[in-house]
């Protein structure tokens, strides 16, 4: 299981924008900035959040995009699948029934999803903001 760089990006705009001042629309063109990340990338994540209804689009001037969750209601398995679509090993499966071998490394991946998806979903970006304040870091991804 291999999460891409969609994956990672879509996390990481999600935390920024939990980070910021509830309530007030940030640009995409701030959190491009503040994590390195081509404008253009940016659009095509925040698309699919948006699509995935973890984020609202704000027009006008004072626009930009609001979490259409609060923090603690939004997981890191909500993020993921938004942007990298099921989660766990199942891309990497054997045809079930085949043999013996092939329907026990089908159990083994099916538990192995199971334990994934159960990971991810326990850690909201509450959670993941709680941890770095603790650490007394920056917020900078």
């Amino acid at each position: 299981m291999t999460v891409t760089a969609k994956g990672r990006y879509a996390l990481r705009m999600m935390l920024d924008i939990a980070a910021q001042p509830e309530g007030s629309p940030v640009s995409l063109r701030d959190v491009s900035a503040r994590q390195e990340i081509s404008m253009k990338y940016m659009e095509q994540v925040a698309a699919q959040l948006v699509r995935a209804g973890l984020l609202k689009s704000v027009r006008g001037a004072q626009g930009g995009y609001l979490l259409a969750k609060l923090p603690r209601a939004c997981t890191a398995g909500d993020v993921l699948r938004a942007a990298e679509g099921k989660l766990g090993a199942s891309a990497e499966r054997e045809a079930p029934g085949e043999s013996a071998a092939a329907r026990a490394a089908a159990s083994f991946w099916e538990g192995f999803d199971r334990a994934v998806d159960a990971y991810a979903d326990g850690v909201s970006l509450k959670d993941m903001l709680d941890a770095q304040s603790e650490r007394g870091y920056d917020y900078s991804i």
